[in-house]
């Protein structure tokens, strides 16, 4: 198989797999795209060395390895990787607010909608109360801290809503 054939080939299949792992992830988390690009601009450089058809055999070797390594393998496990389990509560969190208001005929989601919603999947909101921090952060606006339990400390995610609806998640 011709050399820029190959390298053809293996940018466009880069591609493909890059655009099916970014639309895998939900829309509502957002801190993937910067990683996402710079992965995908690595891949068709590797894909570019496999082009080139008076390189020696090794490298075309590390020009495969590459992209595979940044065609398949980054892009595959960052999906898979995407949503820890208290995003993935964050999330369910985000859903149950928004049916609420939407329930409610609300444009917007409220504070209270968040805290409920979070209290009936048996969570909490804001940071833990302790003695070397007695004051609770995140509990009362945008964005706001969900736990998954209500004695965990960190990893915890932060849920707020831009446009009323829209419900935005991150790590905190």
């Amino acid at each position: 198989m011709p050399p820029r054939l190959l390298a053809l080939g293996a940018a466009a299949l880069c591609l493909v797999i890059a655009l099916a792992a970014a639309l895998a992830v939900d829309s509502r988390l957002d801190r993937h795209w910067v990683m996402r690009g710079i992965t995908l601009v690595l891949a068709f450089g590797c894909a570019a060395v496999l082009a080139d058809d008076r390189g020696r055999r090794f490298r075309r070797i590390i020009g495969l390895v590459g992209v595979l390594m940044f065609g398949f393998v980054v892009p595959v496990t960052s999906t898979t990787w995407a949503t820890p389990p208290e995003v993935d509560f964050a999330l369910a969190v985000a859903d149950d607010a928004k049916a609420t208001a939407t329930k409610d005929a609300r444009g917007a989601v409220t504070v209270d909608d968040v805290r409920a919603a979070t209290q009936a999947r048996g969570g909490a909101v804001g940071t833990p109360k302790t003695d070397r921090s007695p004051e609770v952060r995140g509990a009362d606006t945008f964005p706001l801290i969900v736990r998954p339990k209500p004695s965990q400390g960190r990893p915890w995610a932060c849920v707020s809503f831009t446009h009323g609806l829209d419900a935005k998640i991150r790590p905190c």
